[in-house]
Order: structure tokens, then C-alpha cells, then sequence
């Protein structure tokens, strides 16, 4: 579909972030992840629209068109999920389905975990709980290696770059949205801001730094969850998710997509669209 035709702009506290807005009925709201857009969605938002729900799919900052300011304090987690929010309230969302992939499955962990009066269900794509026992594997860190390389300040730059991006493109394995990722990340001041996802999220207060604000605690999710991963993800292994239901104090259903690479709504449109719709349609009992 043309996502540009069904996109607008919202103004979140002076800031104007892109944001699919299709369909009536109950919202559900798509999180991308690294290096993605609301582009991602393109064959989930059709599927969704003609299910019966209100699609919202926005840029994240740092990504595709929304403001991606390169210092790193903006993408600290509150201030993400204040963005989040923010994009709910300027909408008039009182409450919504949340979806999310990557780095916008981490949020929705967060989010489902810290605002469950915000949200009805859960839907997690490739990354798991963060306290899940299977991101502590030694496979698993092996396969995360490219975490401390990522929150290195101009050299991660220098090297993702260098030779026509070639490193990028053999860490990606060429799945994905290669093209539009290669002009995203190209434009002045772009792949800072998609790699301060990562550096705010690993990375210590500097001691130049003010004090951020808290998310609210949690340490369960008490809203109904749904964890899919893909067998043929490169960075994740499938212990971080399947072992997401230690988190998980609501019902939870796990799938595996297989023949999927990391990024499965690009390569399994269909098979994840029928596991989208069902488990946001279905009544869910414990």
C-alpha cells in the first residue's frame, strides 16, 4: 500500500512525528525497531484496517522522518516511552492493542509493563522479556555482540559506512528493507540518531548529564501477550523469547515462524497477519 497516503503529522510537546493513521475501531499501535520506519508495516496495516481496528504506526525517533536529534539524552527509555504516550494522548487514545519488533517489541515490554491501564494486549516480535533467562546464554551474547560495538560514538559510524556500507550490509544479511534503510541512514546526522537507541540504553549517565526521569516499576506483565519469533533471525536465539512466560502473569501464547528472517512481517506477511489478527480479535481466557 502507500504508506505516504495514509500518513500524517502530530505534534508531540513542539516536536511533529509521521504516524499511519488508518481505520476505525479499536487501535492498535505498530513500534518498528532498528533500522526501520513505519514503512515496516506496509502489509500488516491493510490486514489489520480491514479486521476491524484503528492502525497507528508511527517513526520513532531517531527513524525514518520523525526529529533525530544526535545528542543521546532524548532516547533514553522515558523519554521514548513519553513520546509514545504522548502520540496516544495527541490522538485521543485512551487505550490500545500494542505491537511491536526489535527495538519497539523492547518498548512495548516496558510500556505493557509500566502502563498496563494504557493498553488491552501485547503483541512482542523477536526480542523477548528483558529479564528473560535466555538473553544470559553465552550463544545468546555471542549472537548480541554488535551491542557493544553499536554504542561506540563515531567509530561504529566510521565502520558501518566504510566500503559502500559494507559492514552494514554483512551484519544485516541483506534482509530487511535494504535500500531504504541505505538512504535513511545516509541522510546528515541519520545513523547517530538510529544508533543512539542503543547507546542510551547501554550506555551510563555522563557526568555532564542531567538526571532523567524514572519509568514506573514493574516486574510482571498482567496483560495477555503474544511472543513470535523466527527461526532464521541472526541476532536473536529462541530461549529470550520462549522464556518470556516467567514475566508473564496473564495468558500467553509463544509461536514460531519458521523460514523467517529477522524482520518475518517482510518475509512471512500472510503467516504473521493470520497469528496478528487472531490473537487480537480472539477472546482470551487464562
Amino acid at each position: 500500500m502507500d504508506i505516504e497516503t495514509v500518513t500524517k503529522t502530530v505534534e508531540i510537546k513542539g516536536e511533529r512525528f509521521p504516524v499511519v493513521d488508518l481505520g476505525t475501531g479499536p487501535a492498535v499501535l505498530l513500534l518498528h525497531g532498528f533500522p526501520d520506519s513505519r514503512f515496516l508495516w506496509r502489509h500488516q496495516i491493510p490486514v489489520l484496517t480491514a479486521a476491524g481496528f484503528r492502525v497507528l504506526a508511527p517513526d520513532l525517533r531517531g527513524y525514518g522522518d520523525a526529529p533525530r536529534p544526535t545528542d543521546l539524552r532524548p532516547y533514553r527509555r522515558p523519554f521514548i516511552a513519553a513520546d509514545i504516550l504522548g502520540l496516544l494522548d495527541a490522538l485521543a487514545v485512551k487505550r490500545a492493542h500494542l505491537v511491536g519488533h526489535d527495538w519497539g517489541a523492547a518498548m512495548a515490554w516496558r510500556l505493557a509493563g509500566s502502563y498496563p491501564e494504557r493498553f488491552d494486549r501485547v503483541v512482542v516480535l523477536s526480542v523477548g522479556a528483558p529479564s528473560s533467562p535466555g538473553w544470559n546464554t553465552i550463544e545468546q551474547r555471542e549472537k548480541s555482540w554488535y551491542f557493544d560495538f553499536f554504542i561506540k560514538p563515531g567509530i561504529a559510524e566510521e565502520a558501518l559506512k566504510a566500503d559502500n556500507w559494507k559492514l552494514f550490509r554483512e551484519w544485516s544479511r541483506g534482509q530487511g528493507d535494504q535500500d531504504r534503510y541505505l538512504r535513511d541512514l545516509a541522510r546528515p546526522g541519520a545513523l547517530t540518531a538510529a544508533l543512539n537507541w542503543y547507546r542510551a540504553a547501554f550506555s551510563p549517565l555522563a557526568s555532564d548529564e542531567a538526571p532523567h526521569p524514572r519509568l514506573p516499576p514493574w516486574d510482571r506483565i498482567r496483560i495477555p501477550v503474544l511472543g513470535i519469533w523466527s527461526d532464521g533471525d541472526p541476532f536473536l536465539l529462541e530461549p529470550q523469547m520462549a522464556l518470556s512466560v516467567g514475566v508473564v502473569e496473564a495468558p500467553w501464547c509463544y509461536e514460531k515462524i519458521r523460514g523467517a528472517g529477522h524482520w518475518m512481517m517482510l518475509d512471512k506477511p500472510e503467516e504473521l497477519n493470520r497469528l496478528l489478527v487472531d490473537f487480537l480479535t480472539a477472546m482470551v481466557t487464562p
